[in-house]
């Protein structure tokens, strides 16, 4: 895979994700407990049941979450995906910290 597929893959990855709701349905499935989907419609909250059964077919096609007789859960790619958005969700906390304090220090 050359420079040029991996930001290929890097975009499709976030196109993905920037869809409404899809993170949300990432996050809540993210303890790995499985989900119905009345539980994970609740879990996700204020999505539609169209919206949210339209997500779950586009994470299904992308092979991070999949269903089973007990509800929807992540694949091991999606549970590999949910540890590192935990890791960006860390750096985003600390940068947002440090932006506020640039920001009191320019006033």
């Amino acid at each position: 895979m050359g420079a040029k597929d991996h930001h290929t893959a890097v975009i499709q990855l976030f196109d993905l994700l920037e869809s409404r709701y899809a993170m949300r349905v990432i996050w809540a499935l993210s303890d790995g407990h499985p989900q119905t989907f009345r539980l994970l419609q609740d879990s996700v909250g204020g999505v539609t049941p169209n919206t949210l059964n339209t997500r779950l077919k586009e994470l299904r096609a992308a092979h991070l979450v999949d269903h089973g007789g007990d509800g929807y859960r992540l694949t091991s790619q999606g549970a590999d995906l949910a540890r590192r958005m935990n890791d960006v969700q860390q750096f985003a906390s600390k940068w947002s910290h440090q932006q506020a304090r640039a920001a009191a220090h320019a006033a």
